[in-house]
């Protein structure tokens, strides 16, 4: 198991007992969804955390803690946490600051998935 599969799993857990997210996969890692929001996302570089942009300056005084940079341009709300910090203590007091379960839902993930139907079958023939 990767650090970053480690990672992930941390998350998943210290998650499960809050809230009912959705994994998705992304910028290289695992991302965990909210309402159609990405809360956290897990991947080799760290922890990527949604703080929002009020929160932004604060986030990054804490220890670890660095701007996302994302094709030269700093991603204001969004922070890095360095692997290196992430106890399981740290890890939940950055998953306190919650910015994301304040946004709306995206109406797409809030709308209940529908079940495929199942592709017709051809009539026999007599």
């Amino acid at each position: 198991m990767s650090a970053d599969d480690d990672l992930a799993a941390t998350v998943r857990n210290a998650l499960a007992r809050t809230c009912l997210t959705r994994e998705v996969h992304m910028f290289g890692g695992t991302a965990f969804m909210l309402s159609g929001n990405m809360l956290v996302a897990a991947s080799p570089r760290g922890l990527l955390v949604r703080v929002g942009k009020d929160a932004h300056v604060d986030a990054l005084t804490r220890v670890g803690a660095r701007p996302m940079i994302m094709k030269g341009r700093t991603m204001t709300g969004y922070v890095f946490v360095d692997p290196g910090v992430l106890t399981l203590r740290v890890l939940k007091a950055w998953l306190a600051l919650r910015f994301v379960g304040k946004l709306p839902a995206k109406p797409w993930a809030a709308a209940p998935q529908r079940a495929k139907r199942p592709a017709k079958r051809p009539k026999k023939r007599k």
